[in-house]
């Protein structure tokens, strides 16, 4: 069959059930992310290009939202560079990787990590690995915008604060980031009533996107989770409006004292708290806020990606690597701010990335 076909076939296929996405955000020049983003360098062109980029990835045939984000990008790169033409078929991230593999585009954004098994066709398709540069940090808690997982138990829980290799050990079963299950509150040092109850683990249906980010940032890409997990999917009330997956989680947690749960603090309520998380045992601990996840001090922050095909010891296109520059620049971020819910990359990812493009 036409691999063209099949991509956009797939991209529709996913994009049929996408719920109404948020308009434009405007923050207010108060924000902590419009301070920062204010105080990036402006672009400054390497040098004068033309070629055409031909841009697939995160997106909606119902509802345009990353064309809009797109279409202001194209305007305020073309006040620099004129002469670069723009093709752009923001389908879905089901789409992007696949057409860099088969030549339809030389440049994807995804609306989040990549997944193994697109990382797998397009090495089988090149013989490499696609590159990937970071252009922007998942949200806070806006929905559709990756927001950032976060773990919550419930309010009467004297525990304040976890390592990845604690939520490993009670999230999954093989070990990769320690020698033991976490099973109840005893294991982790609690006293009392909750040294001997069993920990209840909520989550995500565990073969969900969201689920696969947290198998790979914590249970270190291991497929066998606890299976004490509740695990929940979206799903439709009486009138007809969609229950939230992470919406249902924190609802159960508020009804267990002795749970602990994976969702976001949009989804929050009164009988929840959230936890500070490490990446190691020794700290430092950091709550999910604007900062902690622009500076990716935060372990569960989402970081968006682009990909290109750039074979080894080859040189990326010029038109490309410009329009790269210029996402990371104060403009395109600002752009970024404008029209989406994402967060800048922050200043030491912008400077390893733009290191990456040269």
């Amino acid at each position: 069959m036409n691999p063209i076909r099949n991509l956009v076939a797939a991209a529709m296929s996913l994009a049929i059930a996408v719920p109404a996405f948020p308009q434009s955000v405007n923050p207010a020049a108060s924000d902590p992310a419009v301070r920062f983003v204010d105080s990036l360098p402006l672009y400054a062109p390497l040098k004068r290009v033309n070629g055409t980029v031909k841009l697939w990835g995160h997106g909606s045939f119902k509802r345009d939202f990353m064309g809009r984000l797109v279409s202001l990008w194209i305007d305020r790169f073309h006040q620099h560079q004129p002469e670069v033409r723009f093709v752009y078929q923001m389908y879905g991230t089901a789409s992007a990787i696949g057409a860099l593999y088969t030549g339809v585009g030389n440049l994807a954004i995804l609306g989040e990590e990549i997944s193994p098994d697109a990382a797998l066709a397009f090495r089988r398709a090149k013989g490499y690995a696609p590159t990937g540069i970071p252009i922007a940090t998942g949200s806070l808690d806006v929905n559709f915008f990756d927001y950032a997982h976060m773990i919550f138990v419930h309010r009467d829980n004297p525990i304040e604060k976890l390592t990845l290799a604690d939520l490993e050990a009670i999230f999954g079963t093989e070990h990769k980031r320690g020698a033991r299950n976490v099973r109840t509150w005893g294991d982790l040092g609690l006293t009392g009533e909750w040294a001997t109850h069993r920990i209840e683990p909520y989550g995500w249906k565990v073969d969900d996107d969201f689920a696969l980010f947290f198998r790979e940032a914590v249970l270190e890409d291991s497929h066998r989770w606890n299976p004490d997990i509740h695990e929940y999917v979206h799903a439709t009330r009486a009138d007809g409006t969609q229950y939230d997956h992470g919406q249902r989680i924190l609802d159960a947690l508020a009804l267990d004292r002795f749970g602990i749960a994976i969702s976001n603090v949009r989804y929050a309520n009164a009988q929840v708290k959230p936890v500070a998380l490490a990446r190691e045992p020794g700290g430092p601990y950091h709550l999910a806020t604007i900062a902690s996840l622009i500076a990716q001090d935060y372990p569960l922050v989402r970081i968006i990606p682009a990909f290109v095909d750039r074979a080894p010891g080859r040189p990326l296109q010029p038109a490309v690597r410009e329009f790269l520059r210029f996402i990371l620049s104060r403009e395109g971020q600002q752009a970024l701010l404008q029209e989406s819910g994402y967060l800048p990359l922050g200043s030491e990812a912008i400077r390893q990335a733009l290191v990456k493009l040269q």
